[in-house]
């Protein structure tokens, strides 16, 4: 797989700063691991483990293991987020088609940009056209000839488009021709081909619009098709004899593979339900009008006729349900999630079954009695986040269908972030979140579409309970409704802010901004209503057929607000509907500052203010809902008074979600788009990619945290990802050199004991458990230095342990480089060079230990793990691994870089666990015990290499001896020099060990190399001082060690001397000539 930082990236100017000195920068996922909506889903055929699922706004992913775990495929390929449609070929399965954009379209809808093949089962995947069609539903390959392929596709959901309806391709997507085509308002939301004649299909066209403040399903677009020609000619059936009259909404068609002439089709409209045809669709019946069924139409018409029983259709709907009788009962499959929208269900064995719903995707081996988990897909759709101020800090976002949830940004105790570290808090999915800033504990969200209570569903859950209090400003139940007729206009995700000058003071805003001041239990409006209050937008959505009033498309509406960190009382307004606002009395009065160059009706989505400059502000906003993906981003220094359009760099098709201000450096900016995210060094006056290894994903807020020097990131589709290192970041612009060698200043890290891993998972391939009692799944690589990477499936990642050190080569030669860290008395005390030109032809005991210096040509990083150097190591069998070198004392350190003579030094502070409180003298008195354990274990080590150098000399000598004819004369000298060497290294090492020792400590006695790194585990075990009886134990070993050292080196002096001068007298040669 093509890694997804070497994706082209689409720029429109030439980027402020080199983007390779961002190359060293890296993106890292933290789960959690709670799938997404998946509307696509396939499988293998004949693979029975292997399947696929497409996330609505995170890409394609494979399992091989039937479920069990998932893996991204088409990072590095996809330059759109979003699938609709994915199909693998039954006659050629390594042959898979992935149709972008998702034809569910909710409010959060992501629209995509064609067609994707691959050719190999997911491995690499090529482009292959259609990019205007926007949004498709269904893709179907032709059962015996993978080359013929057919895309159904319902187009732009936002606007007129003349690129929808049916395609078909008989070149493997290499060109396309569109066969059936309804209007510039309808596209195909279904396409059904019959396996056992793949000429027969039937299409669903489906005439639908979306707007901010009205989604309708239905018209004279929508309708039935049939072609008996493969797509040469097709037939409008949409009256023909059974189907409901009038208006057509949403519609699915299903050919039954089991019963030739069957069809389904499930119908939006007046005459609602599921109707069955057993003539090819010329005449039809109504079989269910159950209203479970179709419930929300526009979301789901989905049926699935099974391929081997034609009495039984499943009809995936909010619930999952089933018919073995023809359609005319159905039982509810229970599903791990609710909102079902596809199914594939294997031609030759119906038990095995693959289902996409909105928390994920999920297989079946057993026709659905049971279900895989839907919680190891890290594709969480977040709305919006916010950091707490803890140690580690944890991130807090709404998901889209599922709760609010906590994500910890590291684990100190694990090495992984597991899903079982986040927590629910609040049953919140659609609106904005804050957590108090002086107790953690307590978390308000927006729970519109996830609560009971009414209104707009405000929650104050409080994770020491565990309990959510509904403190709604209104809680008055006002669906099935217009806005126009609720006392207030609250939206989906309405905002919620705590006052950052007063943590007792809470807003959130409607039409109005509303202020509490007891944490929701009264409210009071602060300002008039700041929107256009254009009632003619106002009316109940959906429609013609299906009435849907969610709050998803409430319109007129405050969509962002915030108070100035620098003046209390200054609020900053911003409305669905296109007006920015601001107070500068506490609310008293109010004055319309909206950019005049910002197109009308823009939702403003983020007001981000200046952490430097009061009378600074950042505005993103967007128009993709009116059909206009252009990005949209302003900025004011005078507070609103003049406004500058700030996108110079931002591709012109991604639209903009959210801008924020770096803390530290003025200027520095991150924008937030429906693709990715991109970086300004000058204050918005251009953009460049800041995507590295982030995968294509919509981006939708963002929190910098000083503390740790990082960017936190909740994406729509990927769940949290973080940026570790924002210190080099904000140093880049100032790097004119790209060409010189630079070693840039490293960022404070802070120190934490060392955790055991007892149990951990070693050997090949995928590791399970890391260490116990703690279960994750992962597998581990070395870079070309030597450097282990683990890469987690199931599981979060944790940054990197230590500190990073970013540096620019340029062009010169680094082989003979070296870095060095030394203390505050500059003591080196760790060195690190280059991985050797001959490490590959070097044997195992001639091997330096890395990981090694990375010294590309350009920015490179290497990672310190806060340790000091490691002690020797026994390279030959039994083995003896090196003692791991202390964790350094809290303090400041200086790292120095030496290239060609040319030397640059730069600081790194170490900080103290601040969740400890060790003091600097318990500190010291840990880390100088570890030194000298450390030291006697290389004593150990280094004795041991002696006594085997020594002994492979002897035997060579007694060899060079025996080929002299002077075997006798040495042979009891030999013997007897062994068994001194024998005894001296028993003492120190376990010989009978098999390969390392520690692998048999249960049948063999340790040496007391063994019992100094077990010594060592002890004392590095917490941030504590050592205990007495851990310097008694050393003292003890010690003794013993020094005891056996000082018997080699009598050894050495006197008995191998004398060994040495008998070999002088018996004159035997050093070279022996054989015939």
């Amino acid at each position: 797989m093509v890694p997804p930082e070497t994706r082209k990236e689409n720029m429109t100017v030439t980027p402020n700063v080199d983007p390779s000195l961002l190359s060293t920068l890296r993106w890292r996922s933290i789960g959690p691991h709670r799938g997404g909506r998946v509307v696509a889903v396939a499988g293998h055929p004949t693979e029975q483990a292997t399947f696929y699922f497409g996330a609505c706004a995170g890409g394609v992913w494979k399992s091989d293991d039937g479920g069990t775990y998932w893996q991204n495929v088409s990072d590095g390929y996809f330059t759109s987020a979003a699938v609709g449609a994915i199909a693998v070929s039954a006659s050629d399965p390594a042959v898979v088609f992935a149709g972008m954009g998702e034809a569910c379209p909710r409010g959060n809808v992501s629209a995509g940009d064609g067609v994707y093949r691959s050719t190999d089962g997911g491995r690499s995947w090529t482009h292959v056209g259609l990019e205007a069609t926007k949004h498709i539903a269904r893709i179907r390959i032709h059962p015996t000839n993978p080359n013929v392929v057919y895309v159904a596709a319902l187009g732009d959901i936002f606007g007129d488009s003349q690129e929808r309806g049916i395609f078909r391709s008989t070149d493997c997507g290499e060109s396309w021709e569109r066969v059936l085509f309804g209007d510039e308002r309808s596209g195909a939301a279904d396409l059904t081909m019959d396996p056992n004649n793949p000429r027969i299909m039937f299409a669903a066209l489906w005439e639908a619009r979306r707007k901010p403040w009205n989604f309708s399903s239905g018209g004279p677009g929508s309708a039935i098709y049939r072609t008996t020609d493969g797509g040469d000619t097709w037939e409008d059936i949409t009256g023909n004899k059974g189907l409901p009259g009038g208006i057509k909404g949403r519609m699915g068609v299903a050919i039954s593979p089991a019963k030739d002439d069957r069809v389904w089709a499930i119908i939006e409209a007046e005459g609602r339900g599921l109707y069955r045809s057993d003539d090819l669709g010329e005449t039809w019946e109504l079989v269910s009008g159950d209203p479970k069924l179709i419930q929300r139409p526009w979301y789901y018409c989905h049926v699935f006729g099974d391929p081997q029983d034609s009495e039984t259709v499943w009809v995936l709907n909010l619930k999952c349900w089933k018919s073995t009788d023809g359609g005319r009962t159905f039982t509810e499959v229970s599903m791990p999630h609710g909102d079902n929208h596809d199914l594939w269900i294997d031609p030759t064995n119906t038990k095995r079954l693959i289902q996409g719903n909105d928390g994920g995707a999920c297989v079946s081996f057993n026709d659905g009695d049971s279900w895989s988990t839907i919680y190891n897909q890290p594709t969480a759709q977040f709305y919006r986040m916010d950091a707490d101020n803890e140690y580690p800090y944890r991130v807090y976002a709404t998901q889209q269908d599922n709760s609010a949830i906590s994500t910890p940004s590291r684990d100190l105790e694990k090495g992984a972030i597991l899903y079982a570290d986040s927590h629910f808090v609040g049953s919140s999915e659609s609106g904005q979140i804050a957590v108090h800033p002086d107790d953690s504990n307590v978390v308000f969200s927006g729970a519109i579409g996830s609560s009971s209570g009414g209104g707009d569903a405000l929650h104050r859950y409080d994770h020491k309970t565990g309990q959510s209090k509904i403190v709604s400003v209104w809680p008055e139940f006002v669906y099935g409704q217009g806005v126009k007729d609720h006392k207030y206009r609250f939206q989906w995700t309405y905002p919620i802010v705590f006052s950052p000058h007063d943590s007792g003071t809470l807003y959130v805003a409607a039409e109005t901004v509303f202020r509490s001041t007891n944490e929701g239990h009264s409210w009071e409006a602060i300002s008039p209503d700041l929107t256009r209050n254009d009632r003619t937008k106002m009316e109940a959505s959906g429609g013609p057929i299906t009435k849907d009033t969610t709050f998803v498309e409430n319109f007129g509406t405050i969509f962002a607000f915030v108070e100035s960190p620098h003046e209390a009382g200054v609020f900053w307004a911003g409305s669905d509907d296109g007006l920015v606002h601001i107070s500068r009395d506490g609310g008293e009065n109010w004055d319309n500052i909206t950019p005049p160059d910002l197109p009308e009706w823009s939702t403003i989505a983020i007001i981000e203010l200046s952490p430097h400059d009061p009378a600074a502000a950042y505005v993103a906003a967007h128009r993709y809902r009116l059909a206009d993906n252009t990005p949209l981003l302003y900025k004011t220094k005078d507070y609103g008074k003049t406004w500058q359009c700030i996108t110079d760099g931002i591709p012109e098709h991604e639209y903009t979600w959210v801008i924020r201000a770096d803390t530290e450096r003025e200027g520095l900016l991150y924008a937030g788009t429906e693709l990715g995210i991109h970086v300004s060094f000058d204050d918005g006056e251009s953009w460049q990619s800041l995507q590295g290894n982030l995968p294509v994903v919509a981006v939708h807020d963002m929190k910098i945290r000083n503390d740790s020097n990082e960017l936190a990131v909740a994406t729509h589709g990927r769940s949290f990802w973080i940026l570790d290192d924002l210190k080099q970041l904000r140093q880049v612009a100032d790097a004119s050199d790209t060409n010189g060698i630079q070693l840039f200043k490293p960022a404070s890290v802070v120190r934490s004991a060392y955790q055991m891993t007892s149990g951990r998972s070693s050997g090949d391939g995928k590791k399970y458990m890391l260490r116990l009692g703690s279960a994750a799944t992962w597998t581990e690589q070395k870079d070309e230095n030597e450097q282990s990477h683990a890469t987690f499936i199931d599981a979060g990642n944790n940054p990197p342990t230590g500190a990073i050190f970013h540096y620019n080569l340029g062009d010169a030669d680094a082989s003979e480089a070296v870095l060095t860290i030394s203390d505050g008395d500059g003591k080196v005390m760790r060195t690190v060079r280059p991985k050797p030109c001959d490490y590959d032809d070097l044997s195992d005991s001639e091997k330096p230990a890395g990981p090694f210096l990375p010294v590309d040509k350009g920015m490179n990083r290497y990672i310190w793990d806060l340790r000091y150097d490691q002690s020797s190591r026994v390279a030959t069998a039994p083995k003896s691994e090196a003692a791991e070198g202390p964790l350094v004392v809290p303090g400041t350190y200086t790292v120095t870089l030496t290239v060609g003579g040319q030397t640059n030094s730069q600081e790194v502070t170490v900080g103290q666990d601040p969740r400890v409180s060790t003091s600097g003298e318990e500190f010291q008195g840990q880390l100088d015990l570890m030194l000298r354990v450390r030291d006697k274990t290389g004593e150990v080590h280094d004795a041991i290499n002696r006594i085997r150098s020594i002994r492979g000399q002897v035997a060579e000598w007694a060899d060079r001896a025996d080929a002299a004819g002077k075997s006798d004369v040495l042979a009891d000298a030999v013997e007897g020099l062994n068994d001194s060497l024998g005894s001296i290294e028993l003492a120190l090492i376990q010989t009978k060990a098999p390969e390392e020792e520690g692998l048999d400590r249960i049948r063999l006695p340790a040496g007391v190399g063994f019992k100094l790194k077990e010594l060592m585990a002890a004392v590095s075990s917490a941030d504590a001082a050592p205990t007495m009886q851990q310097h008694d134990v050393f003292g003890v070993l010690s003794e013993k060690a020094d005891g056996a050292l000082e018997r080699l080196e009598e050894f050495e002096n006197e008995d191998l001397q004398r060994f040495v001068d008998t070999l002088h007298e018996l004159e035997v040669p050093a070279i022996i000539a054989k015939a």
